[in-house]
């Protein structure tokens, strides 16, 4: 049977005997009898090997440092083994040290030298590693991976793949169904000189022995997790992944990603084996599987370097012959601009400068490489994703004018900035792209024709939506006047009616604020459809707990003075949205105007225009001839009218728009500030409806009479709401008026509303928007865009 799995374990998961012990735990929990375990050295032995060459080079003195090497081995031997095992690897650390003596005593030494002094960490961790394994009752030898891997010398050894692959065969037949400790970082010339396979050699050694061993799947023990969305030092939030691609996770090890390196990743390229980071100090927590073959993309990842350095230069050869070169030298940019006329910029890490300036010196004359600076003082701020396209324009807004523009390739989106703009970039990007998704949650407070009319809209835009936002937005409360139903997982479009029906329960505004504070969302948005007043007076409590708020209901925008502003602090103290625009007008962007016309500089002086499509239909029919009364009952019978015509005929909806729009501007108005001719006479207003429908009669003499009088001086009537703006304060007042008959209130579809602004930019020619101001599906438009506006608006917090 082949073997199925390869364990590597990194020099601090081997740092002191409890973490062999644990080491030796996980391979006996979850491992198999076969598996092949590669290993680095112990802590920071490596360093110390290196240290002493140095402090041999140096002329320094480095016995002593030798002999704390040496205890440190054998105290892990002492503090792991039992006494017949732990007396063999005494007698061998003995032996090494007399050998490591001679070494460092030649005056003339060779790289061979050098390399095996380096080279005893890892034959020290896997000698060690298998001895306790047998301790722990199971078979298990350790290998030297000079006798595996062998290897064509240059500055990073070339492994030669078909004999290796050979002698990887033959240790697999040899060992049978016993645990194999291999040795990382090292391999051998073909005359057995030892070699050293540099940086991240270890782990390099494990997926290229299961390469050649066609194992299933190589485990890399090390200190985190996995692979997580961010760097979990920087960003508070960041998460782990659960899975990436094999092309994904190199690229990101491209970018400077410590968790892991690229040359690690390249033995699994046209491999079935996929690769598990996983964390030997928490192994039974979740983990990071990077799938060779895998078509799906993973999590967008955000990652930086503090520092690169970035070079131009002018080049006469194609680019692609600099990119070759560069490649063939493992010297691939982190990201690269074409500046135009042959120029280019690429970036790349503080390391690989002196390699760089070396190679374009080399190839100056063959490639016509000219004008060459090299500039510092930036750092790479990066996004990795297959599906790095999507998060374009949401990086691209985030980018200062010091910044690069963006570099992208098939999986990644790349920018430079000045260093001091790193780590706020990065956390900047990540919340806006890699970050957990938001959750957005919508509670529908109304559920009548506008309500139901919102819900198929949300249903047919919802997923573009999400896309959009890059957010998940969620339908998952509806309430009426007395039963309420919430649902923390969502309620489906094509259902809620159904469900509403059969689930909802009665609700009281405590109850309500309960069931929306146990729902599991980033944030909440209630969409007010109603005309409730008592809905009005709850808005400081759906804003004391956290509740964005948009509204159709016109109550709050022109209540007392006073609680529009305790509202409006509100809002301001606690970073919460309330946007109102289907208030006033449904759809049209009315209040969208006036906020532009104040951005842009400018001072409204006067708003006006008939705010009732009700009021319109009737006096664009009104024709002096039929009774203004049989206007009235015939639009109540085709339902323009509310079910009572006084609320229309009254003028006090347009008095409540108007006021909206007036503190819209910024004037500080109540509504007792806006004068009110009503069409219903006082005698009229307070009887029962009945009665006054039997009554409208009284209302045609005076209405004939004031269309006669306009009519002689060629003139219409139009019910009008008027705002002024002047030195002594604002004038409002909404009342039948006479206007000519080519002004914008005549001449109107039966039905619109008209708003005619006047502003010091707009004097003579005013402002004039003008459609239906009322209506089903216009309506729920206005509430759809205003709560689209509020979710961007938190997505850009």
């Amino acid at each position: 049977m082949a073997r199925s799995h390869l364990h590597k374990f990194g020099g601090s998961s081997l740092a002191d005997p409890d973490c062999y012990r644990r080491v030796a735990h996980i391979l006996l929990t979850h491992g198999r009898p076969d598996d092949l375990i590669v290993v680095s050295a112990a802590g920071k032995t490596t360093n110390f090997l290196y240290k002493l060459l140095s402090l041999r080079e140096q002329g320094k003195l480095w016995q002593e440092e030798l002999q704390v090497l040496m205890s440190y081995q054998q105290n892990l031997i002492e503090q792991l083994l039992s006494n017949s095992q732990a007396r063999q690897l005494r007698e061998r650390l003995a032996n090494d040290r007399a050998t490591l003596m001679s070494l460092l005593s030649l005056d003339i030494r060779s790289e061979y030298q050098c390399n095996q002094v380096v080279g005893f960490g890892e034959r020290w961790s896997a000698r060690l590693m298998a001895a306790l394994l047998r301790e722990s009752g199971v078979a298990a030898s350790n290998i030297d991976a000079r006798g595996l891997l062998i290897a064509d010398e240059a500055a990073v050894p070339k492994i030669r793949m078909e004999e290796s692959r050979a002698q990887v065969q033959k240790m697999l037949q040899a060992h049978p169904d016993e645990r194999l400790v291999i040795t990382g970082f090292i391999c051998a010339n073909p005359h057995g000189e030892m070699l050293l396979l540099g940086r991240n050699g270890s782990d390099f050694s494990a997926t290229l022995i299961a390469s050649l061993a066609d194992i299933d799947r190589v485990t890399i023990w090390t200190d985190v997790e996995g692979v997580f969305n961010a760097d979990p030092n920087k960003i508070q939030d960041a998460k782990l992944l659960q899975t990436m691609s094999l092309a994904e996770a190199d690229r990101l090890a491209r970018l400077g990603s410590p968790v892991l390196h690229s040359r690690t990743l390249q033995p699994l390229y046209n491999t079935q084996v996929s690769l598990a980071v996983r964390s030997s100090y928490a192994p039974q927590t979740d983990f990071t599987l990077v799938a060779p073959q895998s078509d799906i993309a993973s999590a967008p990842v955000v990652t930086s370097l503090d520092e690169v350095f970035t070079v131009t230069l002018q080049l006469q050869a194609p680019w692609e012959a600099l990119l070759d070169t560069l490649e063939h030298a493992g010297l691939q940019p982190l990201a690269h601009w074409s500046l135009g006329k042959q120029k280019h910029e690429l970036a790349y890490t503080l390391e690989s400068r002196k390699q760089l300036a070396a190679l374009l010196l080399q190839f100056t004359d063959e490639l016509g490489i000219s004008n060459v600076e090299t500039h510092t003082g930036f750092g790479l701020v990066a996004l990795v994703s297959a599906a790095a396209n999507l998060y374009r324009r949401s990086f691209a807004r985030l980018l200062s004018r010091e910044a690069r523009p963006l570099y992208q390739d098939g999986l990644s989106l790349v920018t430079l900035v000045p260093q001091q703009q790193v780590a706020l970039l990065t956390q900047k990007v990540h919340r806006r792209c890699a970050g957990p998704r938001k959750r957005i949650g919508i509670i529908l407070l109304g559920v009548g024709n506008i309500g139901e009319a919102w819900v198929t809209l949300f249903g047919k835009s919802a997923a573009q939506l999400n896309r959009q936002l890059e957010a998940e937005v969620v339908l998952v409360g509806l309430a009426s006047s007395s039963k309420a139903l919430f649902c923390n997982e969502g309620i489906a479009v094509a259902e809620w009616q159904t469900r509403f029906e059969a689930e909802a329960t009665p609700w009281q505004y405590e109850h309500l604020f309960e069931q929306a504070d146990d729902l599991s969302c980033d944030e909440l948005v209630a969409l007010d459809i109603s005309a409730s007043a008592s809905l009005t007076l709850q808005y400081p409590e759906f804003f004391a707990h956290g509740i964005h708020m948009v509204s159709a209901n016109k109550l709050a925008g022109s209540g007392p003075l006073a609680f529009y502003r305790e509202l409006k602090q509100m809002l301001g103290n606690r970073r919460l949205f309330w946007r109102y625009n289907a208030s006033c007008g449904a759809g049209l962007p009315v209040q969208h105007a006036l906020n532009d016309l104040h951005n842009s500089g400018d001072q409204v002086q006067a708003v006006g225009g008939i705010f009732s499509g009700t009021l319109c239909w009737l006096f664009e029919k009104y024709d002096g001839v039929r009774p203004f009364s049989e206007l009235v009952l015939e639009a109540k019978a085709l339902g323009i009218t509310e079910p009572d015509p006084r609320d229309d005929l009254s003028g006090r909806d347009m008095q409540r728009k108007l006021l909206i729009l007036a503190r819209e501007i910024g004037l500080e108005l109540e509504l007792e500030d806006i004068r009110l001719s009503s069409l219903v006479p006082a005698h009229l207003a307070q009887i029962p409806l009945e009665e006054f429908l039997q009554r409208l009669p009284e209302l045609d003499t005076e209405l004939s009479q004031q269309f006669a009088a306009a009519n002689e001086q060629g003139k219409v009537l139009r019910y009008v709401a008027a705002l002024e703006r002047g030195e002594q304060g604002a004038t409002a007042e909404v009342a039948l008026q006479w206007v000519e008959r080519n002004h914008a209130y005549a001449n109107l579809t039966p039905g619109d509303n008209v708003f005619v602004i006047r502003s010091a930019f707009y004097q003579g020619n005013p402002l004039i928007i003008r459609g239906p101001g009322a209506g089903r599906e216009v309506t729920a438009a206005a509430v759809q865009s205003d709560l689209v506006q509020i979710c961007r608006d938190l997505l850009e917090d």
